[in-house]
């Protein structure tokens, strides 16, 4: 699978860093493992037919939930890892159609709508997160899946395994940093919050729309 390792686009980190999901470090498969395991349960909890994941990457977990035979679709800002989405999905035989590059604040109801949104480290790289919020609950017919770094853990983590030193633990492009409390008490303004995960070093949350 093809990933962006530190690909910019408009002098912006886009995409994964480096292939976390193939990692050779055991306490690193660990921790990855763990918000698979988090995010897998929610998506069986909610059981649904079409999934539609904003900040989808390079495609990881789309090619997951095709492989269970979801229909899925994703959307990413960035043209270039949206090409690299497009080229992991045609390699294992699916249609790179699926894929849009599209910022979070530009999904429609309707054309991007789903039974389940998914979400994950996406709010962090945005400068207004609340907007965001606002643009998941247009699309939102029942379920969203929420996650975001968990602070301060994710940046003390960094530095004890000596990353980002400079920037005191901060992944590049991490411009919003909430603790599990915060970013609860942030996005139960928006959505109703049935289950609270909390896989380390994330908070992971699963919600529903509010009628």
């Amino acid at each position: 699978m093809k990933i962006a390792e530190g690909l910019r686009e408009n002098g912006i980190v886009v995409g994964n860093a480096y292939d976390k999901y193939g990692s050779s470090n055991p306490i690193e498969r660990w921790l990855v493992n763990g918000f698979a395991s988090a995010l897998t349960e929610l998506v069986d909890r909610v059981t649904p037919a079409s999934i539609y994941e904003v900040g989808c990457g390079e495609g990881y977990w789309t090619l997951q939930w095709l492989g269970k035979g979801i229909a899925v679709r994703g959307s990413d800002f960035s043209e270039k890892v949206i090409n690299l989405a497009r080229e992991n999905v045609r390699s294992r035989g699916f249609s790179p159609s699926i894929f849009s590059a599209r910022s979070i604040y530009n999904i429609e109801p309707g054309r991007d709508s789903a039974d389940l949104i998914v979400c994950c480290e996406v709010l962090e790289h945005l400068e207004n997160p609340e907007a965001g919020l606002v643009s998941l609950q247009r699309v939102a017919i029942d379920h969203v899946i929420l996650s975001v770094p968990r602070e301060p853990i994710w940046r003390t983590l960094n530095l004890l395994r000596r990353k980002y030193w400079r920037n005191t633990g901060n992944t590049p492009g991490h411009i919003q940093h909430w603790s599990s409390k915060e970013f609860i008490e942030l996005v139960d303004r928006y959505f109703g919050v049935v289950e609270i995960r909390k896989p380390l070093p994330w908070t992971m949350l699963l919600c529903r729309k509010r009628r």
